[in-house]
C-alpha cells in the first residue's frame, strides 16, 4: 500500500478521534450508565457462540473505545465497544462471532470467514451494515 495513503488514513482518524473526544463528556456519562448492560448483553451472547464454536476465552472487557467495535488478543481476551446494546441482535451476534472466530484464525483470510460462514450466512451484509453505522 502507498505509504502517502496510510498517512493520510491514520490523519482522518485521528481528526475523528478528536472530534469525538470534544464531545466526550456526555459521551462518558454513557458509557458509565450502560457499561454493565453490555456486560451482561455479551457475556450471555459470547457463551451462547463460544459452546458451539467450542473455544476458550480468558477475560471480556466492555471498553468506550472510539472506532471499533470490538477486538481480541492472542492471548483470549475479548474487547467490546459498549455500543454493541444499540445494535439489533443480529449484527450484536455478527460482531461477537467475528471476534470469536479471531480467536481460532487471527487474520481475515478465507478460513477466517469461513469460520464465520458456519453460523452466521449472511455474514456479508451484516458486515456492511455495521460498517455505515457512525459512532456518535
Amino acid at each position: 500500500m502507498n505509504p502517502f495513503r496510510i498517512i493520510f488514513r491514520k490523519r482522518r482518524v485521528m481528526r475523528r478521534i478528536r472530534r469525538v473526544r470534544r464531545k466526550s463528556a456526555s459521551g462518558r456519562r454513557d458509557f458509565m450508565e450502560n457499561k454493565e448492560r453490555a456486560r451482561m448483553l455479551v457475556h450471555e451472547r459470547v457463551e451462547y457462540w463460544r459452546n458451539i464454536y467450542n473455544i476458550p476465552i480468558r477475560k471480556i472487557a466492555i471498553r468506550n473505545q472510539i472506532t471499533r467495535w470490538g477486538s481480541c488478543s492472542k492471548n483470549g481476551n475479548l474487547n467490546f465497544n459498549y455500543r454493541i446494546i444499540h445494535l439489533p441482535a443480529n449484527l450484536a451476534d455478527y460482531l461477537i462471532v467475528h471476534e470469536l472466530c479471531h480467536l481460532i484464525e487471527f487474520n481475515h483470510s478465507k478460513a477466517f470467514w469461513g469460520h464465520v460462514g458456519r453460523t452466521i450466512s449472511d455474514y456479508r451484509k451484516l458486515r456492511a451494515e455495521l460498517k455505515k453505522i457512525k459512532f456518535k
